[in-house]
């Protein structure tokens, strides 16, 4: 790990990734799952209601989703900064 680095701004990268995936994830899971639930049962999905889909499923393949994204989205910014383990 190399010690020459921007400390602050790798931490406000890591923290602006952060803020992305929290804000995806309250979306995701109180917005279409609960908040907008109603306004999406009006579309169906493989004969579901939508509301009710993100609810039961698409949350999760969101966030399994979600997961693989921070993942590779983490690497580049420790790659950038220098700080990737080996």
């Amino acid at each position: 790990m190399s010690e020459n680095y921007d400390s602050h701004a790798y931490w406000r990268a890591t923290l602006s990734l952060l803020t992305k995936v929290l804000i995806v994830w309250a979306l995701v899971s109180y917005g279409a799952g609960i908040l907008f639930a109603d306004w999406l049962n009006g579309i169906m999905l493989a004969g579901y209601p939508l509301g009710f889909w993100f609810a039961q499923n698409g949350a999760i393949y969101v966030f399994i989703i979600l997961i693989f994204w921070y993942g590779k989205k983490m690497n580049e910014i420790d790659r950038k900064f220098g700080v990737e383990e080996e």
